[in-house]
């Protein structure tokens, strides 16, 4: 975390004006009950320790939705109106016939950011061969950050510890607020 770009967010960001992010699981099983959502509490964790104590205001919301291009093409597009800063989405981001997550936010994404996932896939990949296999995407769509994320609390931690070491410088790029 640079201080400076934590400092502008705590003076742009507080309980009153709060960053807004949502958190999405895309899991038919975890939609229709058959199991818990494991992936989306993975992220709110990973995002409250990040936010502790720097003054930050912020707001997450969590929603499971099935695997289904239509709505997650929905949600994502709601953003663009709603002040939503950032979205993660944990789930669907497999080579599996229902794991739609990175083509939707792909379709809808005016910039991609390649080089956080393709970090990611490789410094885990040295350990798990598995990991390359993972189709994950960042993306901004107006002036909200997409991250589509594994589904697998495992996933969800490794990449969130690499995301989270640039997610405000990011926020503070997207906001025109770069100094360099």
């Amino acid at each position: 975390m640079g201080q400076h770009d934590i400092a502008w967010l705590a003076k742009h960001f507080s309980p009153e004006n709060p960053l807004r992010i949502e958190i999405i699981t895309m899991s038919d099983r975890a939609d229709a009950g058959d199991y818990e959502d494991e992936g989306g509490p993975a992220i709110r964790n990973a995002l409250d320790a990040f936010f502790e104590n720097t003054g930050i205001g912020y707001t997450l919301s969590l929603r499971i939705l099935p695997d289904e291009e239509y709505q997650l093409e929905q949600a994502l597009s709601r953003t663009r109106y709603d002040d939503t800063h950032a979205v993660f989405i944990t789930g669907g981001t497999g080579i599996g016939p229902r794991d739609i997550t990175p083509e939707v936010v792909l379709k809808l994404a005016d910039k991609t950011i390649p080089g956080i996932m393709e970090i990611i896939r490789v410094k885990y990949g040295l350990e798990n061969p598995l990991a390359a296999l993972s189709h994950t995407v960042a993306a901004v769509l107006g002036s909200t950050l997409v991250f589509a994320l594994p589904g697998s609390p495992k996933g969800v931690a490794e990449y969130m510890r690499e995301i989270l070491k640039t997610f405000d410088h990011l926020l503070c790029v997207l906001h025109g607020i770069d100094e360099h």
